[in-house]
């Protein structure tokens, strides 16, 4: 996630706003923030963490000021407080003005308004973080900065695009890769394109792609039997395997028009980060149209409507759209 704090101190703050548009990536900073403020088994006695629609602003005031009891702070979570702040400006203007030596009041929201008096205030005494989703071209290095700070480990530029072409653009999810590729390189310094390879190589991009060589070559009792296997072995895939699908298809039209501008295939490789089976992926794009794969990302996003709309369940909808593509 690429957090734009506005005040930079390694020692503990007291009172931070975690703001994003993206909730599952601003609480993966509050969690990550949580790791730094507590040790587990301080956590018990000292932390507080509640969704702020469901206590009263007087209990957040009463546990901040609480003495921490086998802590040396007292941490107080309140999640989703747009309307908290909103309710409890003066309260928390007052609080601003003298908080709590002893006690870290960590909020999240879905923005923070510069303009108010309560933050212009923050920057005394706390500190804002602003979460987004970085851009295509900041990824890789954002990437290579959380395996450096959440786990002290050098993450190789070429694994950083490697990552991203096996997992896709979530963030949350890479972040949970590199967890995972740490453990695995737990006597190294650096993560490397072997790393990546041995530990995500069978990812669902993979699966994805199989896929969709299939409904190229019209095979689509090939299709199916490829994602009920799947399904079969992985039981979130029926979940992420759509997005999978997707990141791939826009990458085969976003290189086909490349290549219709003129541009070679080693040069649309090195600009959209395909290092691993880029042959295979080349080869696969030569037996389809920009037309056809429009129309295969028109069709996916039908699918992904009726998914999040709960008109059908995610494996009925993507079994079905994969029949309909390679029967087209």
């Amino acid at each position: 996630m690429a957090a734009a704090k506005t005040k930079k101190s390694d020692s503990p703050q007291c009172i931070y706003v975690i703001a994003g548009k993206e909730t599952s990536l601003v609480n993966a900073e509050c969690d990550r923030l949580l790791d730094k403020l507590l040790v587990p088994a301080e956590r018990t006695t000292g932390l507080l963490n509640v969704d702020a629609d469901r206590i009263a602003a007087v209990e957040v005031m009463d546990e901040l000021r609480t003495l921490p009891f086998l802590t040396s702070r007292r941490i107080v979570v309140l999640r989703n407080a747009d309307k908290f702040i909103s309710a409890n400006r003066e309260l928390l203007e007052t609080y601003f003005d003298n908080p709590s030596p002893t006690g870290v009041l960590v909020m999240t929201a879905g923005s923070f308004d510069s303009r108010t008096r309560l933050a212009k205030m923050l920057p005394k005494v706390g500190q804002l973080i602003s979460v987004s989703q970085p851009s295509a071209a900041q990824l890789p290095g954002r990437l290579r900065q959380y395996a450096l700070e959440a786990h002290a480990k050098s993450l190789q530029s070429q694994a950083s695009e490697l990552l991203i072409e096996l997992v896709g653009e979530e963030l949350t999810r890479l972040y949970s890769e590199i967890d995972k590729l740490a453990l695995f390189a737990t006597d190294r310094k650096n993560i490397t394109v072997e790393d990546v390879n041995s530990l995500v190589g069978h990812n669902r991009l993979y699966n994805a792609f199989d896929v969709i060589d299939s409904v190229i070559e019209r095979d689509t009792a090939g299709a199916v039997d490829q994602l009920r296997r799947l399904f079969s072995q992985d039981r979130t895939a029926q979940y992420t395997f759509a997005g999978a699908l997707a990141y791939h298809l826009r990458r085969m039209f976003t290189a086909k028009v490349m290549l219709q501008k003129g541009r070679s295939e080693g040069d649309v490789g090195k600009s959209l980060r395909i290092w691993h089976r880029a042959d295979a992926f080349f080869t696969q794009l030569r037996k389809v149209s920009l037309v056809e794969i429009g129309m295969l990302i028109e069709r996916l996003a039908r699918a992904d409507y009726e998914i999040k709309t709960g008109r059908a369940t995610p494996m009925t909808a993507i079994e079905q759209l994969i029949m309909t593509m390679a029967a087209a």
